[in-house]
């Protein structure tokens, strides 16, 4: 089928564009664009964007998906129609379930439960044995049943020389390695950045320095391995220097930042609401602000929602006592356009972060409005208001900190392939 979307604002990351023109899609590609008004082909199925944005649809990666061991907090079949819902057309998803994905029978089995998705559902693997940084999984077995990745998320290996053989294995199978910069043991326990606001509210606190520690000590690995390696979260500017001089010296190395921390400072926890518990905690404004730069200057490559969700019983705590982390597969796009209505970033860089970067470093074809690419879109438009209920989100679980927050930008429509996956009429 033919499909033709006509006066659109397309978003193009990867020529750094935005501009009216139409799209023409065919068999599920992209097969090229024209003027807004073009004239369809004969027998073509013709979308009026009136004006409205059309983008690739975003790659969001580290998302926690609940199956195995936590189906009630997160399924599948919840995820896929929130990431539809979202404008999130390919869900990188986290390893860290109960059990981990850490052998070839738990990635098929999570592969074949993301089959039936409406949107694409791609894995990454544990880098250690149940996380718990002892053993090296079978990088090579995983890696051929279609791991894009290895991770043990938040689980920080502390043993040096079995990261690095890790790494130095990775190397020589091109594997990808995604980190998380913290020093363990300075950030145990912590709930927010250590300064005035965590002394004055009371909460358990780490220095931003944990985290440049950490990242100090992966890069040195990094350079001495020779590994393709990715900072999952860099939320503070102390770390961008390090960050820098990785790029300088020639590393395979990229950066992400949750939306989260670019959107939201240590000042909206309030009075210790507990949807703004994260790992790492929020920043000062000062770090939010060098983070958003970062973006808009290339060095940090990937923003991403870093979906967890977590249930009722597990927020309902005290603030350093509740579980991290926040829904974002549906949020992610309206927290995304607050730093374009703040002029921090145009639409082209922020898709740059949100889909072309993070699919070229996993080696994806998507991300992209080029000839040949997977129509894989999201329609929207940018400066539609809305009240955000979080009780409305698809997902099982409701913890988002944007919960009654005016926010702009509505997803309209969603395609996978060239099949709508959300949306009605445009």
């Amino acid at each position: 089928m033919t499909t033709v979307f006509t006066n659109a604002r397309l978003i193009d990351p990867e020529m750094q564009s935005d501009a009216m023109g139409s799209l023409l899609i065919e068999s599920g590609q992209i097969k090229g664009t024209g003027a807004p008004d073009e004239a369809p082909p004969e027998g073509a199925a013709v979308i009026d964007c009136e004006g409205r944005a059309l983008a690739p649809g975003m790659i969001d990666w580290g998302v926690k998906i609940g199956e195995p061991g936590e189906r009630h907090k997160e399924s599948f079949r919840s995820a896929g129609l929130a990431a539809a819902a979202g404008g999130v057309t390919t869900v990188i998803a986290r390893p860290d379930t109960m059990p981990p994905i850490d052998n070839p029978e738990s990635l098929e089995f999570v592969t074949r439960r993301a089959a039936d998705a409406p949107v694409n559902i791609r894995h990454m693997a544990a880098l250690t044995k149940l996380r718990e940084g002892r053993e090296m999984v079978e990088i090579g077995f995983l890696a051929d049943l279609g791991a894009v990745a290895f991770t043990d998320g938040v689980r920080v290996v502390t043993d040096t020389k079995l990261l690095s053989r890790c790494m130095a294995y990775a190397r020589g199978l091109n594997a990808l390695i995604v980190g998380h910069p913290q020093d363990p043991g300075l950030s145990k326990g912590a709930a927010a950045t250590s300064g005035k606001f965590a002394s004055l509210y009371g909460i358990p606190s780490v220095s931003p320095m944990a985290e440049v520690m950490g990242l100090e000590r992966d890069l040195s690995l990094v350079a001495m391995t020779g590994c393709r390696w990715h900072a999952d979260q860099v939320t503070t500017a102390d770390s961008l220097p390090a960050l820098a001089r990785a790029h300088d010296s020639g590393l395979d190395v990229t950066a992400g930042v949750s939306i989260h921390h670019l959107t939201l400072n240590e000042y909206d926890v309030g009075d210790y609401r507990t949807f703004f518990r994260f790992t790492p905690p929020l920043r000062p404004e000062t770090d939010r602000l060098a983070m958003v730069q970062a973006v808009a200057d290339g060095l940090i490559d990937v923003i991403a929602s870093f979906h967890t969700p977590q249930d009722e019983e597990s927020k309902r705590l005290p603030f350093e006592a509740a579980a991290p982390g926040a829904v974002g597969l549906q949020t992610l796009l309206p927290a995304a356009l607050r730093l374009y209505h703040q002029g921090g970033l145009t639409l082209p860089q922020l898709w740059r972060a949100l889909a072309l970067n993070p699919a070229r470093r996993l080696g994806l074809d998507a991300g992209r409005l080029a000839e040949g690419a997977p129509a894989d879109l999201v329609l929207f438009d940018p400066d539609a208001p809305f009240v955000l209920d979080r009780f409305k989100l698809l997902s099982k679980s409701k913890n988002t900190p944007f919960d009654g927050a005016r926010m702009e930008g509505r997803v309209l429509g969603t395609w996978v392939a060239g099949k709508r996956v959300f949306g009605g009429k445009a």
